[in-house]
């Protein structure tokens, strides 16, 4: 039988079947030669033969508990960081099998972690690349388009032709970049700088941002919260976070419209919140606007490229903290970022 190949399980056996024998064999022994005052004496026999298998029974149990500890304490190893955590199998027997397995199973993982790393860098070294070449045509393109800019003054067909050139060349640019963020944050190889930063101060950075815009379109970008509220982050980052949520609302909102940014502290946490009473986010979209490069099918932008919001999501979660959405159709939508508060270093 299979469970015999564990010795410890055939020694547990052996032990019982010994005891159970020596007790018939003495039972039937003091009954043959005491078999009239044989009680007390076989009441003492019953009584040690019953120790001696709890004894056993003990022993092989908790050299049992004592695998299972070390091997739990392994794995707990393994998942908090150690990769070189192993389960001892060198013995026979089901619980060493599967422990066989598990060790087999956490190389796997270990290869497959490697092969993810190595894809993660080809990407992001690929991209870059990429990136930096385009970045000389781009910048020839934009010298061109400057120029015809300015020898279409009196020619308005070719006039609006240029303005829009400048558009996509300035999509262009918005996709290459967020590209280049979104793989560093993807190939793990960026280290935040945090730092205690003043939250009204950042809020307001992005105002400066969207001044221009806000007043060519005709939107109101409100601010609103405490002056003196602080958050443990990495200032740029956290800043194209909730930029990234702005553009969003620009985006989405009609001339006349308003954007609201608001932080406030909470019990345990703080809260950064953009709203918008733009045309909202359809319910077949709510659960997809974080994926990557996702368009839905009810959307009227022809502008953003998809990243933004992902951008954004990644940067949070980075920080240790979450972005959810309320949105309602054609009245506007609403984006809370939370953060565990941290007082002190």
């Amino acid at each position: 039988m299979k469970i015999f190949t564990n010795k410890d399980i055939k020694t547990l056996f052996i032990g019982v079947s010994l005891f159970l024998f020596c007790n018939t064999v003495l039972s039937q022994i003091i009954l043959w030669r005491f078999h009239r005052n044989s009680s007390p004496a076989l009441f003492i026999l019953s009584l040690l033969m019953g120790c001696g298998i709890l004894f056993l029974c003990f022993c092989y149990f908790h050299k049992q508990q004592k695998i299972m500890e070390t091997a739990v304490a392994e794995i707990d190893d393994y998942l908090i960081g150690d990769t070189d955590a192993r389960i001892e199998c060198d013995d026979e027997g089901e619980m060493y099998k599967l422990f066989h397995s598990v060790n087999t199973l956490v190389s796997v993982l270990n290869a497959h972690i490697e092969n993810e790393f190595r894809t993660k860098e080809f990407l992001k070294d690929t991209i870059s690349d990429i990136s930096h070449q385009l970045k000389t045509p781009l910048a020839a393109l934009n010298i061109y388009n400057g120029i015809l800019q300015s020898e279409t003054e009196n020619l308005p067909d070719l006039k609006e032709f240029t303005i829009l050139s400048e558009k996509e060349l300035d999509r262009i640019e918005s996709l290459i970049q967020n590209l280049l963020k979104i793989t560093r944050l993807d190939a793990e190889t960026i280290i935040l700088e945090k730092n205690f930063e003043n939250v009204s101060d950042m809020m307001h950075d992005i105002e400066q941002h969207f001044a221009y815009r806000a007043k060519q379109e005709q939107k109101e970008l409100i601010l609103s919260g405490d002056n003196e509220i602080t958050l443990f982050c990495d200032r740029e980052w956290m800043i194209e976070a909730v930029s990234n949520l702005v553009k969003n609302a620009f985006d989405h909102t009609e001339a006349g419209k308003r954007i609201c940014v608001e932080w406030k502290q909470m019990s345990d946490m703080l809260q950064i919140v953009v709203e918008d009473n733009g045309c909202g986010i359809h319910s077949e979209d709510i659960y997809h606007i974080f994926k990557r490069f996702y368009r839905s099918r009810f959307s009227k932008d022809t502008q953003g490229i998809g990243l933004g919001l992902p951008l954004s999501k990644a940067i949070v979660e980075l920080h240790g903290g979450n972005i959810k959405v309320d949105s309602v159709l054609g009245k506007g939508s609403t984006f809370f970022i939370n953060i565990l508060k941290i007082t002190k270093l």
